[in-house]
């Protein structure tokens, strides 16, 4: 698997990566670890966590437990440090089992990188994250919603957030610094900021993308591609809907959408309109629709890597076996045709 650039860092990125988010929940450590082994033998080198994972739903007595799983691998494996790039994130406000619901600020990104450093058994995060906005914001899928900061003040939190950050890198606890959830209006004050005090700034932003949403691709993508900021693309099989398995509204046993209700109530007519539009695209051109898919992703200009996830070393090993698919002109010609009919579903 070719690597890719992050940013304007020489750290190459695989252009998938392994997601961890219910490892410690839906996946016990030793199929995890299965997991890691299977990705790295196959060409990923990149492996994405929080230190509020596992996920689905997030509980005060889970917290953390992702990195400890991927702490104990670390621990014990024999392979080359180096050669795994370890990305993890901060949580935003509002989690009060996290620093009390402390907001991102300069002095909760010590506490944050060392928790993750302890629990990652590592001397060192290769990309550290902030996994949303420190301000009412879009994110995760949602709309947009008026702010209640002013503007001066979100711009004070970043340059002290910055200003941490920087200390952080020098230290050598972090390689790089990149942003999850984030608007156009946030990463391009973050690069701003970060050039005026001629200090380290973004890398990369972590951001939901696939052919069922595309929000990227208004504003964020031409600041991403102009300014050398990678997409790490979250969610590109649009949280299972993509495979097709919850076509006519069928919620397998086990299922993400049976563990999250909130995913069925966001996956409307719409959304299910357009992935049958997508599963045909498939069939007609003999492709699997999960490898056309991550392909589809994975062929876009700004894309530094996209996170898949799964609950088996089947699904991995699925996955991993098509990394190399290529659409064709006629390929993507019809995605696009499709995308043009049944546009932004959710």
């Amino acid at each position: 698997m070719k690597t890719r650039q992050l940013g304007r860092t020489g750290i190459k990125v695989s252009p998938l990566a392994l997601g961890t988010m219910g490892w410690g929940s839906q996946l016990d450590t030793r199929p995890a670890h299965a997991q890691i082994d299977l990705a790295l033998d196959h060409g990923v080198n990149l492996i994405d966590t929080s230190e509020i994972y596992p996920m689905d739903p997030i509980r005060p007595e889970t917290l953390g437990r992702t990195e400890r799983i991927i702490g104990l691998w670390l621990e014990k494996s024999v392979r080359n440090r180096a050669d795994i790039i370890l990305s993890t994130k901060q949580a935003g406000q509002g989690l009060r089992h996290v620093r009390g619901g402390a907001p991102i600020k300069g002095d909760t990104v010590r506490q944050a990188v060392e928790g993750s450093l302890r629990r990652l058994k590592t001397d060192y995060i290769d990309l550290f994250q902030f996994h949303w906005p420190n301000r009412r914001s879009s994110r995760f899928g949602g709309r947009r919603a008026a702010p209640r900061q002013t503007a001066e003040a979100v711009l004070d939190n970043m340059a002290d957030c910055l200003n941490a950050l920087e200390a952080e890198q020098r230290r050598g606890t972090i390689r790089a610094f990149g942003l999850c959830n984030e608007t156009a209006w946030g990463t391009a004050r973050w690069r701003d900021l970060a050039r005026s005090r001629d200090i380290r700034g973004p890398v990369s932003v972590q951001n939901e993308y696939s052919l069922l949403c595309r929000g990227f691709e208004t504003d964020l993508a031409e600041l991403c591609l102009y300014d050398r900021i990678s997409l790490i693309a979250s969610a590109p099989l649009a949280s299972g809907l993509l495979t097709g398995k919850y076509q006519d509204r069928v919620i397998p046993n086990g299922s993400r959408m049976e563990r999250m209700p909130d995913l069925n109530g966001r996956a409307g007519d719409r959304a299910f309109t357009a992935v049958d539009g997508y599963l045909e695209v498939a069939q007609k051109h003999g492709l699997d629709p999960v490898r056309m898919a991550l392909a589809w992703v994975m062929s876009r200009p700004f894309v530094a890597s996209a996170v898949f996830g799964a609950s088996s070393t089947d699904q991995i090993r699925h996955i991993l076996d098509g990394a190399d698919t290529v659409l064709t002109d006629e390929v993507l010609a019809d995605i696009e045709d499709v995308y043009r009919d049944r546009a932004r579903p959710f």
